[in-house]
């Protein structure tokens, strides 16, 4: 618990250990960009969260991280985004699943322990879609959708801008957490990395060739060209005779983005685009052989008697597009711009039966064969984007004013594609011995089809006022409408004062609001069941659809947010800065995937939905309110020791969220425990860790230079598939501490070879009862994976 005491002494440590960094030289290049001198003064940056056409880091009234990418793309030992992050910003987690489904092939993203769909993503400050995605079995965003951060490779990235702080009156839906700006590079010259990376253990080889090119276009332009190639080979951390396979999916990842812009007459014209296909495949759980009760419900002795593990594997195809112009209309410089998103998952299952027909088959005198290869549907969406927008800085009023007003329009498309008949068939019909549909998953149903639309538009007036030098504020106020469920106002104030020449106090209130996903609206999933000597289905109902209008789930809505931040940033030198930032965010209706009803735990509900033929069924609906509360602490310095330079730094996380009321709809009223089970709350309070450290030490001596990050993750409690109501106590994950090292030698000024390792005291998590566990195994993939030590090498060549 986030107790007054241990935010005294958080804060306390954070500015006692900047202190003594700064006294001990070994110096952070923190996250927080360090404020300039006198000298650097004309030196500013664009920052997210400010509409200014030019701000600093730490001048900002709300708390931003700015972190470089090129030491990461050209050295580090993370060979894809969301992991790198993760190791860096200890307000950000990416948890690698394993036994998940789909969750397994795309790694979820979020900030400051809240779900994947509540951190807004941008690239070059424009909105970026989401996945066709959403997380179910045993994910850690479960229910959620998110951005797939891999999609983009790292040497395409200048900097990711991490706004901690709710923005939803700037930016839109989904901005309760924070916001991520991926800026992309368009610097002149070329550049190329390779790179290999193995656990210790032997697996999951990694291969890694990726190239970038900047040239310049005209006489004012530049694009830059990335182009990337990944091979993520597949781990096992089961034990011996476990037929289970525990670890990371494989995946084939291949990759192109450009960027750039071009001076016209008016302005400047500038362009994004890029794709990337990835074919990933997931272990699903193992099924037994002969003499087990496997046969023949889920196998058949003919294709597979010593068992089989069935594979999931997803072909994903991802494209992002950004056409816009900059320019001046009068006094107002004006961005007109259109952003393309697409993201689309089919499922194919390798290596499975249909057990009813392979039971078909042997009933009819057949050997008892089913097709070992299903095509299984998957899902696509689709994200069109308009903005316009208009700055204008006024020097004349007080110390300064910048007004910026605009409108968005932004249409959206959500399919789901019926996999082949095999796929989810019941062949040999209901309680004949075998289960339908493909072992591993299920492939969806006719009747699961969906082409949903919708659109929304908005407008904001975001405005910035210098009141003197010393004391600075920001208000915005942004009106949305949506087609599917109506309109919401949001608005912002912060302000900073700069108490003193290297001590800013800053504090921002916000409110919020996350439009429910169409993936949530409309996900359906059907397979048939044999309940209580009848055929029924078991069903992922759609909202709004007959099952859920049965069940009287009302239509959802969005998820509505209030959010506080207070702050100080202290700059002793031109080398050094601390931050400290305390955050409460509230969210009232969070939308959550229900358990199961049915007739053992709701029975006049089941007998209802038994008119449809429905046994079970699962919805999601708006009945969560939370509170998420935390600091955020920063230190950095730098110095030097004649030639050699030290960089450190230190960031530190804290953060709890807590569910403080479940709001049942009426046909659910009672049943609460239902609707929300122990285990579903804790994935929502946490399914991240609750504290989190980072430690950086960078030292360069000549040609080589040294780099020691240490990460320390706090503890995670999960509950159990039975439950403490059973008598099964929950999943109790200690802290652990990783680190990661790794020596960069420059053999010139265009090359440099990297080696090292990451986790290399080869940590993994507390173990637990496999039996209660998601994926089956003796821990899950939380804190920081499962698969311990690994080593890599990289090559760095400019030319």
């Amino acid at each position: 618990m986030l107790t007054p005491t241990l935010l005294r002494r958080a804060v306390l440590f954070s500015l006692y250990g900047g202190a003594a960094l700064a006294g001990l030289s070994p110096a952070a290049q923190a996250q927080t960009a360090p404020a300039a001198s006198k000298d650097d003064a004309i030196q500013t940056v664009n920052v997210v969260g400010s509409r200014r056409a030019a701000s600093s880091a730490t001048d900002t009234a709300v708390p931003v991280d700015v972190i470089p990418m090129n030491k990461a793309a050209e050295s580090g030992g993370q060979f894809d985004l969301a992991q790198t992050l993760t190791n860096i910003s200890p307000s950000f987690n990416s948890t690698r699943q394993t036994g998940a489904d789909g969750a397994d092939l795309v790694d979820s993203a979020a900030l400051r322990g809240l779900g994947s769909d509540q951190t807004l993503v941008l690239v070059n400050g424009k909105r970026r879609h989401t996945t066709a995605l959403v997380n179910l079995f045993g994910a850690r965003n479960r229910g959620n959708t998110g951005t797939d951060m891999n999609s983009i490779p790292m040497l395409a990235i200048k900097d990711v801008q991490v706004l901690r702080d709710g923005a939803a009156a700037q930016y839109g839906s989904d901005a309760i957490a924070g916001v991520m700006d991926i800026g992309l590079k368009k610097s002149l010259g070329c550049e190329a990395v390779a790179g290999y990376s193995q656990y210790s253990v032997g697996d999951g080889k990694n291969y890694l060739a990726s190239a970038y090119c900047g040239v310049a276009l005209g006489e004012k332009g530049a694009i830059g060209i990335t182009g990337e190639f990944l091979d993520r080979g597949r781990s096992n951390r089961a034990e011996p005779g476990n037929p289970r396979i525990i670890g990371d999916t494989k995946a084939q990842n291949q990759t192109l983005y450009v960027n750039g812009d071009l001076a016209t007459p008016a302005g400047k014209l500038y362009f994004t685009a890029g794709a990337q296909t990835r074919d990933a495949s997931s272990a699903a759980w193992a099924r037994g052989g002969v003499g087990t009760d496997d046969i023949p419900s889920r196998n058949s002795a003919a294709m597979y008697p010593n068992g089989f593990v069935p594979f999931i594997n997803g072909k994903i195809d991802d494209q992002y597009a950004i056409i816009g112009h900059r320019g001046q209309i009068g006094e107002w410089n004006a961005d007109f711009s259109q952003t393309y998103g697409y993201n689309k998952m089919m499922y194919d299952i390798s290596h499975t039966l249909n057990a009813s027909i392979a039971n078909k088959d042997l009933l009819a005198g057949g050997k008892g064969i089913s097709p070992d290869n299903f095509q299984a549907g998957g899902f696509s969406f689709q994200q069109l984007t308009s903005n316009v927008d208009f700055t204008r800085f006024y020097d004349t009023v007080m110390s300064g004013l910048n007004v910026a007003f605009g409108a968005e329009y932004r249409s959206e498309t959500y399919k789901i594609f019926a996999g082949e008949p095999g796929s989810y068939i019941d062949a040999d019909g209901v309680g004949f011995g075998g289960n339908a549909g493909s072992q591993g998953f299920p492939g969806f149903q006719q009747g699961d089809r969906t082409n949903a639309k919708r659109h929304s538009s908005a407008g904001y007036v975001d405005i910035e006022l210098d009141l003197n030098p010393i004391v600075k504020t920001q208000a915005a106020v942004r009106y949305e409408n949506y087609s599917d469920f109506g309109s919401t106002v949001t608005g912002k104030l912060a302000g900073s004062v700069r108490a003193a020449d290297n001590v800013l106090l800053r504090g921002s209130a916000s409110t919020g609001f996350r439009a429910p996903s169409l993936q949530q609206k409309y996900f359906s999933s059907t397979f048939t069941d044999f309940v209580a000597g009848v055929p029924t289905d078991v069903v992922l109902a759609p909202n709004g659809g007959p099952v859920a209008n049965l069940a009287g789930i009302p239509k959802l809505k969005e998820e509505k947010s209030t959010s506080f931040t207070l702050g100080t940033t202290w700059t002793p030198s031109h080398n050094a800065s601390v931050t400290a930032d305390l955050y409460q965010i509230k969210i009232k209706d969070r939308i959550v995937l229900s358990g199961r009803f049915d007739a053992d735990n709701y029975p006049e509900l089941a007998a209802k939905l038994s008119t449809l033929g429905v046994g079970q069924a699962q919805f999601f609906v708006n009945s969560v309110d939370t509170k998420t509360s935390g600091l955020d602490l920063t230190a950095s310095h730098k110095t030097s020791f004649g030639p050699n330079k030290m960089t450190t730094y230190l960031a530190a996380n804290f953060s709890k969220t807590e569910v403080t009321g479940i709001h049942a709809p009426a046909s659910l009223k009672g049943y609460e425990d239902v609707l929300l089970s122990e285990r579903e709350r804790l994935f929502i309070e946490q399914g991240g860790p609750r504290s989190k450290f980072t430690l950086g030490f960078d030292y360069v001596a000549g040609a080589l230079e040294t780099d020691l990050k240490v990460i320390h993750f706090g503890p995670q409690t999960l509950g159990t598939f039975d439950g403490t109501a059973a008598g099964v106590p929950n999943a109790h994950y200690e802290a652990k501490t990783s680190a990661d090292l790794a020596f960069t030698y420059t053999i010139n000024k265009n090359t440099k070879f990297t080696f090292g390792g990451t986790n290399i005291f080869n940590v993994k998590p507390t173990a637990q009862d496999p039996n209660e566990t998601d994926n089956g195994f003796k821990y899950d993939s939380v804190q920081f994976g499962l698969n311990g030590a690994s080593y890599f090498g990289r090559l760095w060549v400019k030319f």
